[in-house]
């Protein structure tokens, strides 16, 4: 297991170490003990999983807190672009995004601490996306924002017409109209 840093602290890619042979592969998704020893020391409490056909755009979501999740986000099929924007106030990076390429080809993952808007579109004809994440879904926590929010400057890799977004992601706020909570820790 390998750590890649981004462009944003905190933020980082986890490359598995993969064994392939003719039969196919094997590798380890998730150790606990090989995460804490690279830096993740993050006790997960929850997965989740959502299937999405291309064209698809999730996000941006986040919690508040004292409910703020961090997430350990991979792709089980298909391909997606998978984005994080920085919502700590006092971040270097505020209000910026990474957008990271996770594919059940590439099977990266994309560790997201708290403190982040999450979101990704679906670049296949689908995708089955899994995510760990560390404190438990908590409705009245739930925010987001827009994900076209045009400060954010985000290239989804969708044709515009192609997109499909839900009713409840097409009302978000902007970044400036967003409430958020979250320091740079």
């Amino acid at each position: 297991m390998n750590v890649i840093k981004t462009t944003i602290d905190d933020l980082v890619i986890v490359e598995p170490t993969l064994f392939n042979d003719s039969r196919g592969y094997f590798f380890e998704s998730y150790n606990e003990k090989k995460l804490y020893a690279l830096g993740i020391q993050t006790k997960f409490v929850q997965d989740n999983q959502s299937k999405s056909c291309y064209g698809v755009i999730r996000g941006l979501h986040y919690q508040i807190y004292p409910h703020a999740q961090s997430k350990l986000v991979r792709v089980l099929s298909g391909k997606i672009l998978d984005v994080c924007v920085d919502l700590r106030e006092n971040s270097p990076s505020y209000g910026q995004h990474e957008a990271i390429i996770l594919s059940s080809e590439n099977q990266r993952q994309l560790f997201i601490p708290k403190g982040f808007a999450h979101g990704f579109s679906v670049l296949s004809d689908e995708a089955v996306v899994l995510y760990k994440a560390d404190e438990w879904y908590h409705p009245e926590s739930e925010r987001g924002i827009a994900f076209d929010d045009p400060s954010l400057k985000i290239a989804w890799q969708v044709d515009p017409d192609k997109r499909l977004v839900s009713d409840k992601d097409k009302i978000l706020p902007t970044l400036e109209e967003a409430e958020l909570n979250f320091q740079n820790h």
